[in-house]
């Protein structure tokens, strides 16, 4: 038996789809996810089930729609409504995030042409923390080229012809030597590993805490598995939690973004950017976001 969930959230003035679309149009294969000029298409495991995320831009509102290739609860709905909004950054303030900084020497001027920008955040914590430990200390093209050999060695197919990015019980059911043919190195292969099957053991209740975002314990638990680092912790809580206040000072794309608006000959260090951003507390993610969009085609 299939189901089918709808639900339609109203979008703010200035609303940027754009942004969501670019983030989900990373693979140009289209294996898992597939975008169009209003909306995308996305494979999914819901409640382990093989799914169909549709998105759909309209004036005013997004329309998402998934198709389950089974049977839905009854709590399905509130829990579908709420991955949408978070998937879409509704909860993000970034309005009183602009005004607050619209007369800053350095950013006001970026705010002001990015203006409405929010972070696309992924469909579950365990996909963004995947993509993390996946794009660690390569391009964005290599990383992505990974991440399809990931959900293609994982081999979950909708019906309706994507294939599902794969939950920790797929990932940890996958050999060290799978994940090694894909081309992950043994160091992302074996993080990879023990990452999923903290998961499944409970031991990293990821969706559990999307309900309370206990952010300090949430960093800790990454920052005990062996492969996962401030950088990959802190870019997990923004693309899988929605958390906008990780310092990405690690990232060599927004040390290179906050060198071009310092106008600066030097390369920024990591205890240059890690400074500078500070005063942005509790924004400094978002403000990450606006120094990637400077530079979409190498970033995160």
């Amino acid at each position: 038996m299939n189901s089918q969930l709808v639900c339609s959230v109203a979008l703010p003035a200035g609303f940027r789809p754009g942004d969501i679309l670019a983030f989900h149009r990373r693979d140009t294969q289209e294996v898992a996810e597939s975008v169009s000029a209003n909306g995308l298409r996305k494979g999914l495991l819901w409640n382990g089930l093989p799914a169909c995320l549709s998105i759909e831009f309209q004036t005013g509102q997004a329309i998402g729609v998934l198709a389950v290739d089974g049977d839905v609860s009854a709590a399905c709905p509130a829990q579908f409504e709420s991955m949408l909004r978070r998937m879409l950054g509704l909860s993000q303030d970034v309005a009183t995030f602009e005004q607050q900084y619209a007369d800053h020497p350095q950013l006001g001027e970026l705010l002001a042409r990015q203006a409405g920008l929010r972070v696309p955040v992924a469909a579950s914590p365990f996909e963004a923390l995947t993509w993390a430990i996946t794009g660690q200390q390569i391009s964005v093209a290599v990383a992505v080229s990974l991440r399809r050999k990931l959900i293609s060695a994982a081999g979950i197919r909708h019906s309706g012809g994507l294939l599902c990015y794969p939950t920790a019980q797929q990932v940890a059911a996958l050999s060290l030597e799978t994940l090694r043919q894909a081309g992950f190195s043994a160091t992302k292969s074996h993080t990879l590993l023990t990452l999923s099957g903290l998961i499944v053991a409970d031991q990293l209740p990821l969706d559990s805490w999307l309900q309370t975002l206990p952010i300090e314990l949430i960093r800790q638990r990454l920052l005990a598995v062996r492969g996962i680092g401030p950088w990959t912790a802190n870019y997990s809580l923004l693309r899988g939690f929605g958390w906008l206040d990780g310092s990405l000072h690690g990232d060599v794309a927004v040390r290179r973004s906050i060198q071009r608006l310092l106008e600066s000959s030097e390369q920024i260090s990591e205890a240059q950017a890690q400074a500078w951003l500070a005063e942005f507390a509790p924004w400094r993610a978002l403000v990450a976001a606006h120094l990637w969009a400077m530079q979409t085609q190498s970033a995160y």
